[in-house]
């Protein structure tokens, strides 16, 4: 049995954490992976350098269980080659699976002129390219860890940094760092009007029956509960809340993993009175239980006559 499957046992084990954080340190050669580790090792983190990505799933089984008192964790990964970078991929997406486990990836970085600069100062050869010139194995780590860099929550760049200064930015950023705090602000609105420019996600339901052509609640709003009845009861609208709520509780835990404050949601019809504001009030108060959440009902006014 392979490391990866013998991960599947982590999410059967009785004895769970909750409460562990892990940061994974990697990124280019001679970027600074040392002083990172030195760095995280002051404030407090159980450190391991240089960790095969095959040991991987054996060191998360040990830090889940339960006797321990380990909850900070750093590890440093190197590229070493290629068959070291499938499987650290191959890991990372198992790390991801883990509800008990918070983790961030750090990627250090720095141009290419300047590692060249660091690798002759320490006459080192390139564990990509050893014995020839340090450059070829620049870019071929470079092209290798493109795919890495693109999912860390945090990218430092080396280039014209210090190692005080490289040591000062990882205190600041990871000394003591407080909870984010994570919110979901619902906004319904009129198309007649304009999309709200600050949306990150817009919910078109134009397609939903109108209370609008319904003479005793045309002048209503969808905060009477007779409009939102009315727009709950029909089928289309159930498969829609259905489908969009599955869609964001899918979506929420992601962006807040990658580091976003608020996200704004936004839905609308044709005027921002009726069916938006139904539908917002709906998904805000799903959505309270697990989230901060805000509403706006930005065009619930704007109807002729207000």
């Amino acid at each position: 049995m392979s490391d990866i499957e013998e991960w599947k046992g982590l999410k059967s084990n009785d004895s769970k954490r909750t409460d562990t954080n892990l940061v994974i340190i990697t990124g280019m050669s001679g970027a600074g992976k040392t002083v990172a580790i030195q760095s995280f090792e002051d404030l407090g983190y159980y450190c391991v350098d240089n960790l095969p990505p095959a040991l991987l799933p054996k060191f998360l089984e040990l830090m889940r269980d339960s006797r321990n008192n380990i909850h900070k964790v750093a590890l440093v990964m190197d590229l070493r080659g290629r068959e070291f970078f499938d499987f650290l991929i191959e890991s990372l997406d198992k790390v991801s699976d883990e509800d008990w486990l918070d983790e961030h990836i750090l990627f250090l970085d720095a141009q290419d002129e300047k590692l060249v600069s660091r690798y002759k100062e320490t006459r080192r050869s390139h564990p990509l390219a050893v014995g020839d010139l340090p450059l070829k194995g620049i870019k071929q780590e470079r092209i290798l860890l493109d795919e890495l860099r693109g999912r860390a929550q945090r990218i430092i760049d080396t280039t014209d940094l210090k190692p005080r200064e490289l040591r000062e930015k990882i205190l600041r950023a990871y000394s003591e760092k407080k909870q984010e705090i994570f919110s979901v602000h619902l906004v319904s609105f009129g198309f007649k009007y304009g999309l709200p420019i600050d949306a990150d996600l817009v919910f078109d339901v134009r397609f939903l029956p109108n209370p609008h052509y319904v003479s005793s609640l045309q002048p209503l709003t969808g905060l009477n509960k007779e409009v939102s009845s009315y727009v709950y009861k029909w089928s289309d609208t159930q498969r829609f809340q259905e489908k969009v709520l599955d869609l964001l509780r899918f979506m929420l835990p992601l962006y807040k993993k990658e580091g976003k404050s608020q996200l704004v949601v936004a839905i609308g019809c044709t005027g921002g009175q009726h069916r938006s504001v139904a539908l917002a009030e709906y998904f805000a108060d799903e959505l309270s239980t697990d989230y901060i959440t805000h509403i706006t009902h930005r065009d619930i006014d704007k109807r002729k006559g207000h």
